[in-house]
């Protein structure tokens, strides 16, 4: 009598499907361990040491924030306080924001919550995207901190930052799009607030996304 094949016994594939789980579950556990530690966000202190974190400590906000080519990784990414000769953040060089470039962590923590909490209640993600989330009628918003009109737009506000602020708190007179966005009735102290939730936006390292966002100096369709 012939052997009965491995391929049709049953204790066989039940032992395959087990091995084939615990695989997996163990992989699963290892993957979730390296995302929530991708995620964490980093503190005053990273900054201070240079240690680069995909979310950096909400103090950013008191650094200048690039965003360049790394041919390496094949993408954009965000650079912080300068680069140095490896394409790295160098963490050093600093800008004013609203006239200030110490913010404590607290502080800047706080006013980032609250950039949040006014995006969140102003129902923003209706039209815009951020990290991918919201809806696509208007700009998206991971890198608006990095718009390049902002530039243009700054010396006759006293600052990119300011000039954004003015923006949000009455948009209709200084539409950009065809699409124009509406008076939300965003306050002084809010606007302020989310356009420090902006700038840290453009600080967290997203791995290229939004792909080739904008026309900024050394961006990928920058050197084409």
């Amino acid at each position: 009598m012939d052997k009965p094949s491995v391929w049709s016994s049953n204790r066989f594939w039940r032992r395959s499907a087990t091995w084939v789980t615990g695989v997996s579950a163990v992989l699963l556990i290892l993957l979730t361990f390296d995302s929530m530690s991708q995620m964490t966000m980093g503190t005053e202190q990273d900054i201070k040491n240079k240690v680069d974190k995909r979310i950096p400590s909400p103090v950013v906000i008191n650094y200048k924030i690039d965003y360049q080519l790394n041919r390496k990784r094949g993408h954009e990414v965000p650079i912080i306080g300068g680069m140095d000769a490896n394409g790295n953040s160098k963490y050093e060089e600093k800008e004013k924001f609203f006239g200030r470039d110490d913010y404590s962590e607290k502080e800047a923590r706080e006013l980032i919550h609250l950039g949040k909490l006014t995006i969140q209640a102003k129902n923003c993600m209706d039209c815009h995207t951020l990290l991918g989330n919201g809806a696509y009628y208007a700009p998206d918003l991971t890198k608006a901190w990095l718009d390049p009109n902002w530039e243009t737009l700054a010396p006759a506000y006293g600052g990119k930052e300011y000039a954004i602020a003015a923006f949000l708190q009455n948009p209709p007179a200084m539409a950009m799009h065809e699409r124009k966005m509406p008076n939300l009735g965003i306050t002084k102290e809010e606007a302020k607030a989310v356009v420090a939730y902006l700038k840290f936006m453009s600080a967290i390292d997203t791995n290229g996304f939004p792909r080739n966002f904008g026309k900024i100096k050394g961006a990928v369709d920058a050197w084409k």
